[in-house]
């Protein structure tokens, strides 16, 4: 049995503070190629997750928020925001799905803030059709003015 406590949280909060990508996952699955995952997600402000959807109907997407605030943002194909959610843990919007297709990306909106995350697997790389054409490669240099503006749609909380 695995129990996710405090000392768990704090240790991965950590990592994800020192990764140069602001993010850490704590697996349960046992490789990429089970068929459920199931990860802790742990996400720093100013880390940037380029929107992409997953195109296997499969892979709706869940996420429960154990810590912080989190911005879930949803895209049409032009890019235009479709719908926005904002989860606070332990409030009563604290779990969101997302469907197949969908573009979408996170924002953490405060330090310490780390989801459980469930889907499909196995894990397969993006394919062109699922990254979001609109949206800067996390290495642009345009990535940090995207993820800002991102930020904002949330800035009234």
């Amino acid at each position: 049995m695995i129990t996710v406590d405090s000392q768990l949280l704090n240790q991965l909060t950590e990592k994800a503070k020192a990764s140069p990508r602001l993010r850490m996952n704590h697996n349960f699955h046992p490789a990429n190629e089970s068929a459920c995952h199931r990860l802790l997600n742990a996400i720093e402000p100013g880390s940037y997750i380029r929107p992409h959807c997953h195109l296997d109907p499969e892979k709706d997407e869940s996420f429960v928020l154990l810590r912080g605030q989190l911005g879930v943002i949803c895209f049409d194909a032009n890019g235009a925001v479709s719908e926005k959610a904002l989860l606070i843990a332990g409030s009563d919007q604290a779990v969101i799905t997302i469907p197949h297709g969908v573009f979408h990306t996170a924002v953490s909106l405060s330090p310490g803030t780390i989801f459980f995350e469930a889907k499909a697997g196995p894990y397969i790389p993006f394919s062109e059709a699922e990254v979001a054409p609109w949206a800067p490669l996390d290495t642009d240099p345009a990535s940090p003015a995207y993820l800002q503006q991102l930020c904002a749609l949330f800035n009234s909380h």
